[in-house]
């Protein structure tokens, strides 16, 4: 039988639930133990691949294509595992499973109500990832914070699994906030006291409070916390702003986060094995007198989760090569009004990576130009790929009005994926792990030193394979299609730095230790250019 930690969050969204189980999940694993993770979000879409990068952030993509939230990506950094879309649940999905059995008549006439039938679909797709994984321990997040309407199955739920596995087979972790008042130099454990007793009132009790601050708790504080949550003292544990991400689980580590989850399950601990993510603090931290300015050339710059896997893929890249990433912000709409001549000329290199919609398009393209005309290295994930060819197809193939059908009339060099004319919903999209061959004597093939591949995707256009011949014979190499070759996968230009572009996000594969080779690749040239 698996043992499950739910974590739960009070006072205020985005304390950093997501980090706090990834760093559970990771010292789990350094002591041998298997571990596997999910996220329960309460809202009411069946995913987030239709929701808006600025309220949501970055969609993260499974292997298996499921699109799901961006915390999937850090459990995936931190413990180093492929998760599935078993791993994610949402409202949407819940309620849509239990009206198709209503509709079949599974409930043999019964009322269906949230008591029992939607809890009991939660606890069976809980239950499900840890028989699937074979889990030693299955960590659980449940997404919002305690008080919030939409969170309530959920809560009720893991309240319920409390009888169904016995309770020295749960554990509750709370995540809690705590202010400090400047004013009167203080901080003040009352929101995490109210919190705690909203969730009391539905009949959950944390076995661990994990306090967000921007400062060290007090011995005060924490006694205070301790007194009037009903906890133990060595139960509160503080979770301060870190510089480091990839320092969190140490931290955790040091204040003993796993061995007490252990405790409450009477399960035997073992001295784990984190020299390499201690090693990957040291890389990160040790401070480089030049910084490699990468510019981040995109449409939904507001937000910083809404490119959260290449951010982290760039920083994985610094961190290998003993570098240190300035990454610099630049909104392709700017680019549009102003030309990217002040906007990019002091950079190292360019990514433009993916997204939809035809804002900003102009500027991803004019972009492009200049990292072309200029010698400057340039990776195009996605839609940045696909702007690359509409670029070249323009200014080098001589097709004047070139661009994609997704952004109304043009001679179309990017075009809906073969079969799909007309069809446009989120399940039309090409999405998760899928099989790229390589093309010798490439850029592509000296960066993976393989013939075949395999990236996550997530897109509906492509390459208009009519145009193929015409781009190619002016100089645009078309390095990696799909086996049967209907799919352009990527492209890159000869007698350049770096230039290349992937139909895939290469992103969503990066690890900690283990860059992803394109972006490895992509820095290195970066690096190159600063050295002169």
């Amino acid at each position: 039988m698996s043992h499950y930690v739910f974590i739960t969050g009070g006072v205020l969204s985005s304390l950093g639930k997501g980090i706090t189980a990834a760093s559970l999940g990771m010292l789990l694993k350094a002591r041998g133990f298997g571990v596997t993770i999910m996220k329960c979000d309460p809202y009411l879409n069946v995913d987030p691949g239709t929701m808006s990068p600025h309220q949501h952030g970055e969609v993260f993509v499974t292997e298996d294509g499921a699109e799901t939230d961006l915390d999937l990506g850090h459990y995936e950094r931190f413990i180093d595992i492929n998760l599935t879309r078993y791993n994610s649940i949402t409202t949407g999905q819940v309620y849509s499973t239990v009206i198709a059995k209503e509709r079949r008549g599974d409930y043999l006439g019964a009322t269906v109500q949230v008591i029992p039938h939607i809890t009991n679909c939660i606890k069976e797709n809980i239950v499900r990832v840890a028989t699937i994984n074979d889990a030693d321990v299955t960590i659980v997040e449940v997404g919002g914070t305690v008080g919030d309407i939409e969170s309530l199955p959920y809560l009720e739920a893991i309240r319920q699994m409390r009888s169904d596995v016995g309770r020295d087979n749960v554990c509750y972790v709370h995540v809690t906030y705590i202010p400090y008042s400047k004013t009167i130099g203080e901080m003040k454990s009352k929101p995490t006291q109210h919190s705690v007793k909203e969730m009391r009132a539905i009949g959950l009790a944390p076995d661990l409070i994990v306090c967000r601050s921007s400062r060290s708790l007090t011995r005060e504080v924490r006694s205070k916390i301790s007194l009037f949550c009903d906890i133990d003292a060595d139960s509160v544990l503080e979770a301060k702003d870190m510089d480091c991400l990839y320092e969190i689980p140490l931290e955790m580590e040091r204040q003993g986060l796993a061995d007490l989850v252990l405790k409450r399950f009477r399960m035997e601990s073992a001295e784990p094995n984190l020299e390499q993510i201690k090693q990957l603090v040291k890389q990160v931290k040790n401070n480089k007198p030049e910084k490699i300015r990468i510019g981040l050339v995109g449409k939904y710059i507001k937000l910083a989760d809404a490119y959260l896997s290449v951010i982290e893929a760039l920083q994985h890249s610094a961190t290998s090569l003993d570098s240190t990433l300035e990454l610099v912000w630049v909104s392709s709409e700017q680019v549009e009004r102003e030309g990217p001549e002040g906007l990019l000329e002091n950079l190292h290199a360019v990514i433009v990576p993916g997204g939809f919609g035809d804002r900003g398009i102009e500027g991803k393209i004019r972009t492009i130009q200049y990292c072309r005309e200029k010698s400057i290295p340039f990776l195009g994930i996605c839609l940045g790929m696909q702007c690359a060819v509409v670029e070249f197809a323009r200014n080098v193939a001589e097709i004047a009005d070139a661009g994609s059908t997704e952004f109304g009339a043009c001679t179309p060099v990017i075009d809906l994926l073969p079969g799909q004319k007309g069809e446009i919903s989120g399940q039309s999209m090409r999405l998760g792990a899928m099989p790229c061959r390589i093309q010798e004597n490439t850029m592509a093939a000296s960066i993976y030193g393989s013939a075949l591949i395999y990236e996550r995707h997530r897109h509906r256009y492509v390459v208009n394979n009519e145009y193929r011949a015409r781009i190619a014979r002016k100089g645009l190499v078309i390095s990696a299609t799909s086996p049967d070759e209907q799919v352009v996968e990527m492209i890159e230009l000869k007698d350049h730095p770096f230039f290349v572009g992937c139909q895939f996000h290469p992103e969503f594969k990066s690890r900690p230790m283990r860059p992803h080779p394109l972006f490895k690749s992509f820095f290195a040239a970066a690096l190159k250019r600063s050295q002169g």
